[in-house]
């Protein structure tokens, strides 16, 4: 398979004693590091391009080897659509996967040079597909995709509620602007006129404004839209005149909107149905991954922490022994300390890139995706982990994340159970309780879900 990728470099303005300077911040791909040891190139790269971690040591020395161990690796993806052929990658080691893969490398395989007998050696493409085979089982944790769907129509709306309006407080825009001009000094008045479209009703503007959303229907909850509406304006007229209102609804119609709209969603309502779960893919690709860092920068050694650690976000990290990746990025101290503990402890780990689950939690009437921070696979178990501020272990949205992958990991344990796999568990841990000495063991059990 062929990767994309781009390395971009950016100015980006520091004003610093009025004098206007750039720094130069560039893009880093980051590959999986079984794409690496594969052989695989990003596709179209150019003179730019900073594709990181290609000094891991490649597994096939030969050109011909290459390309049959890249053939194998893009028919074993196909399988990934296969769940009930292939639930898991440690079933590409069976003997009847085993002959469907060589048949079809052999009968895709054609030489990149004339082969001559007794003079260049033919490739062995069984022995080439079964050490393939056996890098993507070491390079790959189990992740199926995972689909709900609901088994009939959803009927959603929202409640009707009193908005709280206290914090509303606009006042109406003057008939004239003033415009300073810089490099003079000098100034002109400006009139305004009424352009634009003039609503009939006040409350028109308001509804006019939240019919932009998505998720609002105007058939299904008009009634809902001018009863706010009519609160909004009722709030303005008890501190401007009607003309003064009208002014304020049409300079700031789309922020009022949105502040009613973010209302609106804690009275967001939806009605029960019956879902199914569907396991689409028994397991998924590593993800390549890409990376903004100021030009120049080293990548740092991942135990040796920086000494400015309110920044960790620019830092990239090197020297893993069972990450999948070469290279990560964290954005806390506590993500660079969890790092080093499954670094130590786990078969295996990485950091999702977006996209690699597809989970998705409920905000109000949105439903938004849900990237966990880390996945690491133990000898029994994979875990979901996740840690976060102490401050923020209640807040509403990662509360509604947590539950999101909860049951994310009770499809995924299920599916795992029909091929003897191993169960998922999501661990949700305060940032101030993960230290290098404490094990992977005792954060799961205390705080494992």
């Amino acid at each position: 398979m062929c990767y994309r990728s781009r390395s971009i470099c950016v100015e980006q303005p520091i004003f610093a004693n009025n004098l206007r300077l750039y720094r130069q911040t560039q893009t880093v791909v980051s590959l999986p590091t079984l794409a690496n040891k594969l052989g695989l190139q990003p596709e179209q790269p150019t003179a730019s391009t900073q594709v990181v971690g290609t000094s891991e040591a490649r597994v096939f020395q030969t050109p011909e080897e290459r390309k049959v161990a890249q053939i194998a690796y893009e028919v074993i993806r196909t399988l990934e659509n296969k769940p009930n052929k292939l639930p898991s990658v440690s079933f590409l080691n069976t003997p009847e996967i085993q002959a469907e893969l060589v048949n079809r490398v052999a009968s895709e395989y054609r030489p990149q040079q004339l082969e001559i007998e007794g003079v260049t050696k033919p490739p062995d493409i069984a022995a080439v597909v079964a050490k393939t085979t056996e890098l993507v089982i070491q390079q790959t944790i189990d992740i199926p995709r995972i689909l709900v769907v609901p088994q009939s129509e959803v009927h959603s709306g929202f409640k009707p509620f009193t908005l709280q309006l206290t914090t509303l407080n606009y006042q109406p825009p003057s008939d004239q602007l003033w415009i300073q001009y810089l490099r003079t000094g000098g100034t002109e008045t400006v009139g305004l006129g009424r352009g634009g479209a003039e609503e009939a009703r006040l409350e028109d503007y308001i509804v006019s404004g939240l019919l932009d959303f998505n998720d609002i229907s105007y058939d299904d909850q008009a009634d809902l839209l001018y009863d706010l509406a009519a609160q909004t304006v009722r709030h303005f007229r008890t501190y401007l005149s009607e003309d003064e209102t009208r002014k304020v609804l049409r300079l700031h119609q789309r922020d009022i909107a949105s502040f009613i709209h973010a209302q609106m969603q804690q009275h967001y309502w939806e009605e029960t149905v019956g879902y199914e779960v569907k396991v689409s893919k028994g397991f998924t690709e590593l993800r390549q991954r890409a990376y903004t860092q100021p030009a120049g920068d080293r990548m740092l050694d991942l135990r040796h922490s920086p000494e400015d650690k309110s920044n960790m976000g620019r830092y990239l990290f090197t020297g893993f022994r069972r990450c999948l990746y070469a290279e990560e990025k964290f954005h806390s101290d506590a993500e660079c300390k969890l790092a080093v503990i499954l670094d130590r402890e786990s078969e295996k780990w990485f950091k999702p890139a977006r996209g690699q689950f597809q989970i998705f939690y409920k905000q109000g009437a949105d439903h938004l995706e849900y990237q966990p921070d880390f996945v690491a696979e133990v000898k029994d178990t994979i875990y979901m982990l996740e840690p976060k501020a102490r401050s923020e272990m209640e807040s509403l949205e990662v509360l509604a994340k947590k539950e999101a992958a909860i049951q994310w990991c009770g499809h995924a344990s299920k599916h795992a159970l029909t091929y003897g796999g191993k169960p998922w568990k999501y661990v949700l841990i305060p940032h101030d309780e993960i230290a290098e000495n404490i094990t992977l063991a005792g954060l799961a059990s205390r705080f494992g879900t």
